[in-house]
């Protein structure tokens, strides 16, 4: 099993430094927030994307990609009923796969909550529509760049539409295109109905990434998840990706919470 770390959760370090500490720690990949590196990843040089490529490299971390794809931006829905905003959102997508090329990268998750909400007075099928519509005009940006653009389902708490695994997996099924996938997260799976090793057993077709985190937004090991089932489903499946720390309280501090994930994942491996 591959085991990466989200880079927002060393928030304000110095990108040489969290480098150095993931990798000293025992993380081989790094995956990286855009809003981390600027305001709209427009804004980061191709200068800058060879450097942070190199300073990763060096480090002997592999840039996994790109999540928190559309956070802290404005303009950008996916679900809007107008085809002008949803190609402006579509343009800036194939931005950010672009600059995931470009920085060695391989996948991009869409999670994005809020930039994917139904919009008012509309249903969700409606927003179904609209979303494969702007699916639609990604998919050239990424078969230039041969970025993958991965499916987050998310709890009802953050939005109201792709909800859960098999409504991406319908999607998904629907496009059979091999550059979409899906990304599942267990604070998300949480939320489902349904045990979370039987979610990865129905959607193991589609499965490319997974993040790591508990129901409480701390880290694997930090709440009440039980990993050793999950990673022994994913074993079951033969997953072949990534799972990626991802969290959203940073308490107590970066290097403590990287390094007990670290040691909790290890102990629930399948032997």
């Amino acid at each position: 099993m591959k085991f990466g770390i989200c880079n927002e959760l060393f928030e304000n370090w110095d990108f040489v430094d969290v480098c150095k500490s993931a990798k000293a720690i025992g993380y081989d990949g790094l995956e990286i927030a855009p809003f981390t590196l600027a305001p709209l990843i427009t804004d980061v040089s191709s200068t800058r994307r060879s450097e942070l490529k190199k300073i990763m490299a060096d480090n002997g971390l592999e840039c996994i990609g790109l999540h928190w794809l559309l956070a802290k931006t404005e303009g950008f829905h996916v679900t809007s009923p107008d085809p002008k905003v949803r190609q402006k959102t579509a343009d800036y997508i194939g931005e950010l796969a672009q600059a995931c090329q470009d920085l060695g990268g391989h996948l991009m998750v869409f999670g994005s909550p809020l930039q994917r909400k139904i919009p008012s007075r509309h249903n969700g099928e409606q927003a179904r529509e609209f979303f494969v519509d702007t699916l639609n005009r990604i998919l050239p940006a990424l078969e230039k760049t041969e970025v993958s653009f991965l499916l987050e389902p998310l709890s009802n708490q953050e939005t109201d539409f792709l909800l859960t695994s098999a409504e991406a997996c319908s999607i998904l099924d629907d496009f059979n295109h091999p550059l979409l996938g899906l990304h599942l997260d267990v604070k998300a799976m949480s939320s489902e109905s349904i045990p979370i090793p039987q979610i990865l057993q129905n959607s193991w077709r589609h499965l490319r990434h997974f993040h790591a985190n508990d129901s409480n937004l701390r880290g694997p090991g930090f709440g009440n998840v039980d990993f050793r089932p999950i990673f022994e489903a994913l074993y079951n499946i033969h997953y072949p990706g990534w799972v990626s720390v991802e969290v959203f309280d940073y308490s107590p501090d970066p290097e403590t919470i990287a390094r007990e994930s670290m040691s909790y994942m290890k102990s629930c491996e399948p032997v």
